[in-house]
């Protein structure tokens, strides 16, 4: 049923498109034949709309992987830099939050860590929404802020780094990994910052650790205690599944003969605010000098971007291998 309404979805808004095009072809005939300037304007307004609607369906056409049209789930943590990384971590989360409320996205924020003095130390959400997977996947990997550090005295320009992860839902969690108790490490602890009623009065948020992989997940946003251990037992498995496609994919690069650089833990992306402003992408070369609209959410073109240098790579791989 998901799948067949993300096709009907789809179809919509081409059948939307092309209904919009041919209006916008018979008014700018009229325009032309009375020469009229306001029908003429009104033209030119649809078809500034009408480009933003066909970026968004290049986009679309861009997500074609199994998972893509799949739900997110994001952690931020904060890397080498100090109270200045952690203040960054939560700046990249705002981003990222302020992106899905522009999408129209539904959030659920399963912990937050705070930071010794500023800022946070790690965080984790589910990004509920069309393709949220496909389009957050573009922001996986270390970024770096250079700028004026406002925890420095002595107004130094510093650099700070913080990652993102993103590995999709997947519904078939229960089935397709199973995790063995004794594997994991449980622990609980009080719930911190807000949450209403009910939070900072019991031990109800849950830790889990992986032993084998490390791999740490936490919730904290549920009422009961048995709430957040299933909702943090879901993430890990979530993460574990990818995890191990990773592995694969690591695995079949080996064979192939692949050089390129693992995506895991690079830097993808650099936000210098000192001592000019921009934002660029390593990836794909893709830059602004707007640094403020993008840590307001404006991500759309790094990801577009981010989606056309994955698709030119996969074709290029593809003519490679015969």
């Amino acid at each position: 049923m998901g799948e067949l309404s993300a096709v009907e979805d789809d179809l919509r808004l081409y059948d939307d498109f092309v209904g919009k095009l041919s209006d916008l072809e018979v008014l700018n005939g009229l325009a032309q034949e009375e020469d009229d300037p306001d029908t003429a304007a009104e033209v030119e307004r649809g078809l500034a709309d009408l480009e933003r609607e066909l970026a968004e369906l290049e986009t679309r056409v861009l997500l074609s992987g199994p998972n893509d049209s799949r739900d997110a789930i994001v952690s931020v943590h904060s890397g080498a830099g100090g109270t200045d990384s952690q203040d960054w971590a939560e700046m990249l989360l705002r981003m990222l939050l302020r992106w899905c409320e522009q999408r129209g996205f539904k959030v659920d924020l399963h912990e937050q860590q705070e930071g010794e003095e500023a800022g946070i130390r790690s965080a984790t959400l589910t990004a509920h929404g069309p393709r949220a997977y496909g389009l957050l996947h573009a922001e996986r990997g270390v970024h770096r802020l250079v700028r004026i550090s406002p925890f420095d005295s002595q107004k130094r320009r510093h650099t700070a780094f913080a990652s993102v992860d993103v590995v999709p839902v997947l519904d078939e969690l229960d089935e397709d990994v199973t995790v063995a108790e004794d594997d994991l490490r449980i622990d609980v602890y009080r719930s911190s910052g807000p949450g209403g009623q009910g939070v900072n009065t019991t031990d109800s948020a849950v830790r889990i650790t992986h032993l084998p992989t490390g791999l740490v997940v936490a919730c904290q946003n549920e009422r009961s205690q048995l709430q957040n251990k299933a909702t943090a037992l879901t993430l890990l498995k979530a993460k574990l599944a990818e995890l191990e496609r990773e592995k694969r994919e690591a695995e079949l690069a080996a064979v192939r003969g692949e050089q390129r650089e693992v995506a895991w833990g690079s830097q993808i992306r650099s936000y210098v605010l000192h001592p000019y402003q921009m934002v660029k992408d390593h990836r794909t070369g893709y830059e602004t000098g707007n640094i403020q609209a993008v840590l307001d959410g404006a991500l759309d073109d790094f990801i577009t971007a981010y989606l056309q240098w994955k698709a030119k790579g996969a074709a290029v791989d593809a003519a490679a291998n015969g």
